[in-house]
C-alpha cells in the first residue's frame, strides 16, 4: 500500500498534481491539507474520474480544509474540531486492511512566537496540547495507525537548513519542538520518515515561494509528517519526499511524502 500526505495549497488551483502524482506514484491513499474549498466546490467528479472513487473532504470557504481521496474502501469516516474551533483541520478513516488514518492540518502559528502577544501561536499550542491528551484517552497504540499531515513544525536541526537562524523562527523553536515531541510521547508515536531517512541527513518537505531558485538555495524545513504505531513499525517498506513535485508546474511549496507499507 502505498499513502501520500500532501499540503496542496488549493485542490482545485493544483488538481493537474495529482494526476502527475497518479501517473509516476501510483499511490493508493492522497491525504491532503489546506485544500481551501468548501465542500459544495470540492472537484469530487474529477477526482474520481482520476481513479479515486472514494473520498472523504472536511472543508470550508477558502482556508484550511483536509480531504483523503483513495483508490480503497474507506470506512469510519470522522472529524473532530480542536480548541473549540470549526475550521476543518482533521479527519480520519479506517482503510480496509485495518489501519486508522489521522490527517491534520495543524495551525501555522503566525510569525511571532509568543502565545501572549500572538493568538495564533497559542492557538497552535493549544492545538498540540490538546492532540497529547486526545490520543491516549481515546485511541489504542497497539493497533495499526497512521497520523500525517502538514505539522507545522520541523523538529530536528536536520530538519532546517539552518538550526542557528531558525530557533527563534516560527515552525522551529524550542517551545514548538517541545510540545509536538510531547504529542509523540504521549501515545508512542514513531517517526516513520526518520525510521528510513535517519539523521544526520538533512531531510525537507517545505521550500519558500520567496527563493526565486529554490533548488539551489535549498532553505527548507520538514514541515510535513509521517507517524506510525509499533505494529506497522516492521511493514515499512519505503519513504521517500518526492522533492521534484516543488518544481512541478504551478507547484505547491510543499513536496508529497510517500510512505509504502508491506500489506
Amino acid at each position: 500500500m502505498r499513502l501520500v500526505t500532501w499540503n496542496i495549497n488549493s485542490i482545485r488551483q493544483r488538481l493537474h498534481l495529482l494526476r502527475q502524482l497518479d501517473d509516476e506514484y501510483n499511490p493508493d491513499v492522497v491525504c491532503f491539507q489546506e485544500t481551501k474549498a468548501q465542500n459544495t466546490d470540492f472537484p469530487m467528479e474529477d477526482i474520481k474520474a482520476l481513479g479515486f472513487p472514494h473520498v472523504y473532504i472536511v472543508g470550508m470557504k477558502g482556508y484550511n480544509g483536509v480531504a483523503i481521496c483513495s483508490k480503497l474502501p474507506l470506512e469510519n469516516e470522522t472529524q473532530k474540531d480542536w480548541v473549540g474551533k470549526s475550521d476543518c483541520r482533521h479527519q480520519s478513516v479506517t482503510l480496509p486492511n485495518g489501519i486508522e488514518v489521522h490527517n491534520f492540518y495543524v495551525p501555522a502559528g503566525g510569525d511571532e512566537p509568543n502565545p501572549e502577544a500572538n493568538e495564533k501561536f497559542d492557538h497552535k499550542l493549544k492545538f498540540l496540547a490538546e492532540m497529547t491528551d486526545w490520543f491516549p484517552a481515546e485511541k489504542d497504540n497497539s493497533k495499526p495507525m497512521i497520523l500525517v499531515g502538514d505539522l507545522n513544525i520541523a523538529p530536528l536541526e536536520e530538519d532546517v537548513w539552518s538550526h542557528k537562524q531558525l530557533l527563534k523562527v516560527v515552525s522551529h523553536t524550542p517551545i514548538e519542538v517541545e510540545a509536538l515531541n510531547k504529542v509523540m510521547d504521549a501515545f508512542g508515536w514513531v517517526d516513520a520518515m526518520r525510521q528510513i531517512i535517519p539523521t544526520p541527513e538533512k531531510l525537507y518537505s517545505w521550500w519558500s515561494y520567496r527563493s526565486r531558485d529554490w533548488r539551489k538555495a535549498n532553505k527548507g524545513r520538514r514541515l510535513d509528517h509521517i507517524w506510525i504505531t509499533e505494529p506497522l513499525k516492521d511493514k515499512v517498506k519505503d519513504l521517500k519526499v518526492i522533492v521534484d513535485a516543488r518544481g512541478w508546474e504551478k507547484p505547491s511549496d510543499h513536496a508529497p511524502v510517500l510512505i509504502e507499507l508491506e500489506d
